[in-house]
């Protein structure tokens, strides 16, 4: 169990808004990011923002912070994922929607527009880090506009529990936090997009 305590390291409250078409079809997620305070305060020393130590930026801190965490590798999902019945649908670019600190915590937003728009119903949206490295929750709400309504469903935790156990057993104790288990999904929340009725 000691090796498991040591994922996930950072946690991020996260908000996602569904932006629909006339015709009710889904044109791109704007996604809420409010990280932890340590994250944030560390954040706070790597940029040398808030010096006096009281959580609260200048709007000139602000302006250096506003996008620091978008700046993605080539290949990196943003920790967001949709799908419908036909399979993965693929987003764009993130584009900056600004940055804000509540209560000494980042909160970023992002937009990501899809390349082509989709039937919101039955569209299926999760977030979650494949490496368990970052820990997300819903807790800052999904909405979706258009006569469409968000519905979570939680992960089984007791399930997703036993198969990280499961798999680091597999794993030599040296080697948990270089070889850690892409178990990201199992603890993810399952958004279905529910339309009409």
């Amino acid at each position: 169990a000691a090796p498991a305590a040591a994922h996930p390291h950072v946690f991020v409250d996260t908000g996602l808004r569904l932006v629909l078409d006339a015709q009710g079809r889904a044109t791109g997620i704007e996604v809420t990011w409010e990280y932890d305070e340590l994250y944030s305060l560390l954040n706070f020393e790597d940029l040398g923002l808030d010096g006096d130590y009281d959580g609260k930026l200048t709007a000139a801190e602000l302006d250096r912070l506003d996008g620091f965490d978008l700046h993605w590798v080539p290949g990196y999902a943003g920790d967001l994922y949709l799908e419908t019945g036909a399979g993965p649908v693929p987003l764009g670019p993130p584009e900056g929607r600004g940055v804000s600190v509540h209560a000494g915590r980042i909160r970023s937003v992002h937009f990501r527009p899809l390349p082509q728009p989709v039937p919101a119903a039955g569209l299926v949206l999760r977030v979650y880090d494949p490496s368990f490295y970052t820990a997300y929750s819903l807790a800052l709400g999904v909405t979706a506009g258009g006569g469409c309504r968000a519905e979570v469903t939680p992960p089984h935790l007791d399930a997703a529990d036993a198969r990280l156990k499961a798999l680091l057993a597999a794993i030599p104790a040296t080697r948990t936090e270089t070889d850690f288990p892409a178990v990201g999904a199992t603890f993810a929340d399952r958004v279905t997009i529910r339309c009409g009725g």
